[in-house]
């Protein structure tokens, strides 16, 4: 081959080799984030549209988002494993779902802690608490981006349960915490921790007789379909909390991260009127399908809570680090109690 062609033919590799280049350098600079979920049609569902949206008009195409709802990326413990190991980017989840990856998770969980919804609202996203809430959790390796009101707690029962004694000899579904399990052994019932996606076959089989959740789960995957009686136990205010993986996060530019935190800000906020919108809507969604809905007679729910209180106090209080940080979150609370 002359010295001329040998030039030209380099010359066309080099300018291909530039162009292929050019051409994979915005691919290789976007980054996927898979926000996964074990819930659908719900306010954790909704927060996460909401925040990609919201990622998108501050990142553009920096970050491409993908919502995978109703257990898809897998059973709740697999997909809050995935989180902390970094196969997921992100997590959605009532905080008493988290406390195999950190105790400190059920200080929210304490009975009786959040007044009402509007309570909750106001401690998590008091600026200096909401700050501290972020990076709490930065030794498990996640971040929280995302804060929410889910819902209250209720009891969904295969029979009718008007009273405490109903609930003695009761398998009932909890979450994965002893701020649920523990105040429903002292009902007399046996709690039995199960992933959301293995609820239905084992209320159908038998398995278990009942579970504790928020209404909107219980109307989004019909489960009026199964069981008919709810009892409004209302014992906490469920936060739901939005985890990123630290090490994904740190690899991002300071613009995008920016964009994260601001992004995960912003639909906490405009979340919270849809959700308190959504829990009317499916306790008539309930009631239109044939579920009622029951109460404890007052004296019952009111001995109820005094005991479910004491019991969050002991739990919290014998692990010191769970007690520091309660004791930083009581104090917002009672700053912003009647908000």
């Amino acid at each position: 081959m002359s010295t001329w062609k040998m030039r030209s033919t380099l010359g066309r590799l080099a300018v291909t080799a530039l162009a292929l280049t050019l051409a994979a350098a915005p691919a290789a600079a976007q980054s996927v984030m898979k926000l996964a979920n074990a819930t659908i049609n719900d306010v954790q569902h909704e927060w996460q549209k909401q925040f990609a949206a919201e990622l998108q008009t501050r990142a553009g195409g920096a970050v491409t988002t993908e919502i995978y709802p109703a257990s898809q990326l897998g059973a709740i413990p697999q997909m809050a494993e995935g989180v902390v190991l970094g196969t997921i980017e992100s997590f959605i989840s009532p905080t008493a779902f988290l406390t195999p990856v950190d105790p400190r998770f059920q200080i929210f969980d304490v009975p009786g802690l959040f007044s009402s919804p509007e309570n909750l609202v106001a401690v998590v996203h008091d600026p200096a608490y909401r700050d501290h809430l972020e990076t709490m959790f930065l030794d498990k390796g996640v971040r929280v981006i995302g804060a929410i009101f889910n819902s209250p707690t209720i009891a969904l029962t295969r029979q009718p349960v008007d009273t405490l004694e109903g609930f003695k000899g009761l398998k009932i579904r909890t979450f994965a915490s002893p701020l649920q399990m523990k105040p429903m052994e002292s009902l007399g019932a046996i709690p039995s921790p199960l992933p959301l996606s293995e609820v239905v076959p084992q209320l159908q089989s038998g398995g278990i007789d009942g579970m504790l959740a928020g209404m909107p789960i219980l109307t989004a995957f019909k489960y009026y379909d199964v069981a008919k009686n709810v009892t409004d136990l209302n014992f906490t205010q469920i936060l739901s909390v939005a985890l990123v993986n630290e090490a994904w996060f740190q690899a991002q530019t300071p613009e995008v991260q920016e964009a994260i935190r601001a992004a995960g800000r912003a639909a906490e906020v405009s979340v919270f009127p849809w959700g308190v919108e959504n829990l009317a809507r499916a306790n008539k969604v309930w009631t239109d399908n044939g579920g009622v809905v029951l109460a404890l007679p007052a004296d019952q729910q009111q001995a109820m809570m005094t005991n479910f209180r004491k019991i969050g106090e002991e739990v919290v209080g014998a692990n010191p680090a769970v007690k520091a940080e309660y004791d930083i979150l009581y104090k917002v609370v009672e700053e912003k109690a009647g908000k």
